[in-house]
């Protein structure tokens, strides 16, 4: 059955491109950009993983359906109308209703949208099936730009900020790319691409710290808004090594044009090549776990640690939102018992509802661990050492 709508959908996109190159003109400067969006393109973008091809087998097969319901029940009606006219001679026929005519018309819809939903609902299930993941990963939407954290898998501990490449941005402060320029992937080059091994499911939690943003790669079929003080997932298995282009497609400000993704796909070597070159430049970054820092050093940055971490559950002002617990004023924070906070950022509580935070550096969960004691309503005037934390790892 797949063959026989592949064959049609391979005619009916001979004829959409046949009459795109005729409707536009060869004069865009932009050329197409593989993983990402086409000159003239008229299909959905090129599936690298299996829920992406059913998605598209499914869009074309419903098009496909509803083309010949829709020509169908028109060709009869215009027949009936043409055929049974006035001026033929024909006279209006009075009859009652019809138990058969009933039942056809009952009966053949549903039979046709039990064939539509059955596949539909397959793909659907699938697109919810996060379990067994290889990677986990967890992306961050704000504005606007997006955080990678690697929680689990191969490269667990990496983080990292990827926003719209500098110099693209100042093209476009410049108005664009200049006459006759030639920029297929502008406004989607990132100073740091998402990195992933091809053939491994990936999980995404998505999450946001002020506002709605959606996470989206269409080549993936991936799709998932990221929501203040909710975490969602979905997942992804990648089967061809390349870049693959996406953005924001939730209207999330100002700069909303400005949040694209690019995610990289490579192969298992490289990617524990890259992982390893990740980490050499976190350890040559890391703190001393042993200095000592003052008050107002450790809560500055505390400060900047829990709003790009902290702040998307238990918002700015530390009050949290419906099920999430709010920080200012509580029990676990004001205690002069420092290492019962400290753990539950190293082993998390409430079956994952808090996660674990344990790839944060020893210095970073003793600085938000400050902050929070010495923020808002809390002024406890309580101090915790990178140290504490390095001793209550063990």
């Amino acid at each position: 059955m797949k063959s026989i709508f592949n064959k049609v959908t391979g005619a009916l996109l001979a004829v959409s491109a046949w009459a795109g190159s005729a409707a536009f003109t060869a004069a865009h400067a932009v050329g197409d950009l593989p993983g990402g969006p086409s000159v003239n393109q008229l299909n959905l973008h090129p599936a690298v993983t299996k829920i992406a091809e059913e998605q598209a087998w499914l869009h074309w097969f419903m098009l496909i359906l509803c083309t010949v319901i829709f020509v169908a029940v028109f060709a009869v009606m215009f027949y009936s109308i043409w055929k049974h006219r006035k001026s033929a001679g024909h006279k209006a026929a009075n009859f009652h209703e019809s138990v058969t005519v009933e039942i056809i018309w009952t009966i053949v819809p549903f039979i046709i949208v039990i064939l539509m939903a059955l596949p539909a609902t397959k793909v659907v299930v699938a697109m919810k099936d996060t379990t067994n993941a290889d990677l986990t990963i967890k992306v961050t939407g704000m504005q606007w730009k997006w955080g990678y954290d690697y929680l689990k898998g191969e490269g667990e501990g990496i983080g990292f900020i990827s926003a719209l490449d500098s110099t693209q941005r100042a093209m476009s402060d410049n108005g664009g790319p200049k006459k006759g320029e030639v920029v297929d992937d502008y406004l989607l080059k990132v100073d740091r691409p998402l990195v992933v091994p091809v053939n491994q499911k990936i999980r995404v939690i998505l999450t946001a710290n002020d506002v709605i943003h959606s996470f989206m790669v269409p080549s993936f079929g991936v799709k998932q808004d990221a929501i203040p003080g909710f975490v969602r997932d979905t997942w992804f298995r990648a089967e061809k090594v390349g870049d693959y282009y996406g953005q924001c497609v939730e209207l999330c400000g100002k700069e909303h044009a400005y949040m694209p993704i690019h995610v990289k796909v490579v192969s298992a070597q490289d990617y524990s090549r890259w992982v390893g070159d990740e980490q050499k430049k976190l350890a040559a970054k890391a703190d001393d776990p042993a200095k000592v820092w003052t008050a107002q050093d450790i809560t500055q940055r505390g400060e900047k640690v829990y709003a790009a971490n902290c702040a998307a559950c238990h918002q700015a002002n530390g009050k949290g939102a419906g099920p999430i617990k709010p920080l200012d004023g509580a029990a676990v924070v004001l205690d002069a018992d420092k290492s019962q906070q400290i753990a539950v950022l190293l082993n998390g509580q409430n079956n994952g509802t808090m996660p674990s935070w344990k790839q944060l550096s020893d210095t970073d969960i003793a600085a938000v661990i400050t902050f929070t004691k010495n923020n808002w309503s809390n002024k406890t005037g309580q101090l915790v050492q990178p140290a504490e934390v390095a001793a209550a790892r063990k």
